[in-house]
Formats: C-alpha cells, structure tokens, sequence
C-alpha cells in the first residue's frame, strides 16, 4: 500500500480487507478442525483485529502523507497506528482528529469495520468454538 496515491488508492484498501476477511475466514476453518478449538480461537481474533488495525493504520498514514492536513496533525506510521488504536478502542484522545473529507469517510469506514470486527467476528469465533467443543446448545 506505500504507493503514490492514485486512482487505486481506494482499491488497494479494499484489496487489504479482502484478504484480512479471507484471514478470518481460515481461521474460522481452523477452528473447526482444531483439536483445541478455544485456543484456536484465540488465535484468530489475535491475527485478525492487528491486521485489520495495521491495514487502517496503513491507510491513514498514507492519506496524512499524501494529503497533509488531512488530520489535525501530520501522522508518523507510529502515530497513525496511535490515531487507529484510538478509534478502534473507543477511547478518542482528540489529540489527532480527522479534517478532511476523504479522512472523516477512512475514519468512518473503520468505525463501521471496528463494529463488525468486535461484534460479528467475536460471534462467529465464539459460534465455531461452541460447536467444535460441543459446548453450545443441545440440539434437537
């Protein structure tokens, strides 16, 4: 992704949450041939959420690179996974805050990803698990 931005931009980024739901998405098969299930998924929402992070943090420190003043302040790669983490964890400093359009839609995409990585994907780790371990509901 540390490539001039272009018309790609936007594609690239997409690409990236591709393959981090292409990540889970294995992981969730492992869980369900995994001896130790649990573990397994830990494992992934342990892969999975830094990705899902690294490609925002990405993302973001190349538009504070390419567009400067897209942020209250220019981001180091440091302080874009800072900035990220911050969102992602709910917490919002405001020490470092979008400005620009093209940053408040990045920040807005990953505000709507943080939901479906900690409610969805904690859901279907979990589901795997239950049923792997044989710990969810009796069936009928």
């Amino acid at each position: 992704m540390d490539q001039p931005e272009d018309g790609y931009t936007v594609l690239r980024l997409v690409s990236a949450l591709l393959l981090v739901f292409l990540v889970f998405w294995w992981q969730v098969r492992l869980i369900g041939r995994s001896s130790r299930p649990g573990w397994q998924g830990v494992q992934a929402l342990a892969l999975v959420i830094p990705l899902f992070l690294l490609v925002f943090a990405q993302a973001c420190f190349l538009l504070a690179w390419h567009q400067p003043g897209s942020f209250t302040v220019s981001l180091s790669r440091t302080d874009a996974l800072y900035f990220v983490v911050t969102v992602f964890a709910t917490v919002g400093f405001g020490d470092i805050a979008p400005v620009s359009t093209a940053a408040r839609v990045l920040v807005t995409v990953q505000m709507v990803g943080n939901l479906l990585v900690v409610g969805v994907a904690l859901k279907v780790v979990l589901a795997a698990v239950r049923r792997r371990s044989g710990t969810g509901a009796p069936r009928r």
